[in-house]
């Protein structure tokens, strides 16, 4: 049997599975799916001119604090970063969620290397590699298929590492935690600038530290002083494919 049978099968099978299914015990399960939370946190990135040019997003659940994420294991991260895929892509009405902006998801390795799947969304998604994420060649050449795809990449807590500096010649975007550039602010940013990257001021904090960012050239901000993250609920946004 080819591969296309086996696909056909496997369709006709799907399919009177669907099939067999009672209509009300669909319906029910329809009705679970949207009252059940389905979150993700959004915060926007914002231009020089105080307008949002994009948004990051991030996993929440009920009861979920993001200090948590800190302990999680690679297979913790591969799933909430599929919950975050899934709450924004999976569903309809995007729109609602984009604003017609980019949207920034931070993919741990598996996802770069296409072990797990991103949404073919190119137009929308961004994808910022996880800091965790091992910088090897395979890592390399998922970025270069990615890209080629037509995915922009965002490099995040830019502080010119070496791994760091491998990643930049793939990088449409890089991030910089500002926080930390006090003392060598300008060396580390003109790296980060060094291929051509837009530069995006991480924890804009405080008045000061945005006036540091824009002293440096920043053109692009993130942080609570200009917008606190907010959490969405995607449960009444039906499914794609339903």
């Amino acid at each position: 049997m080819t591969s296309d049978d086996q696909d056909a099968t496997l369709a006709r099978i799907g399919a009177a599975v669907d099939a067999a299914i009672p209509r009300a015990l669909r319906r029910a399960w329809e009705q679970h799916l949207a009252h059940d939370p389905v979150l993700v946190a959004r915060q926007g990135i914002y231009s020089t001119h105080g307008r949002p040019f994009a948004y990051q997003l991030s996993y929440r659940a009920p009861g979920h604090h993001p200090d948590l994420a800190r302990t999680w294991d690679r297979a913790a991260h591969e799933h909430a970063t599929d919950h975050v895929l899934r709450a924004t892509f999976g569903r309809a009405d995007l729109e609602q969620v984009a604003h017609g902006r980019l949207l920034f998801v931070r993919c741990p390795r598996a996802h770069l290397l296409g072990e797990l799947p991103v949404p073919a969304r190119p137009d929308r998604l961004v994808i910022e590699v996880s800091s965790t994420a091992e910088v090897d060649a395979a890592a390399l050449a998922g970025l270069r298929r990615l890209r080629e795809q037509g995915f922009r990449i965002a490099l995040p807590a830019f502080a010119d590492r070496p791994e760091q500096r491998r990643l930049l010649p793939h990088a449409d975007f890089v991030k910089v935690d500002v926080r930390d550039l006090d003392v060598e602010g300008d060396p580390v940013v003109r790296v980060a600038r060094s291929f051509g990257a837009m530069l995006v001021a991480e924890y804009v904090e405080s008045p000061e530290v945005l006036r540091h960012a824009r002293d440096l050239g920043f053109t692009l901000f993130q942080g609570n002083l200009i917008e606190r993250a907010g959490v969405l609920d995607r449960a009444g946004a039906r499914l794609v494919g339903h």
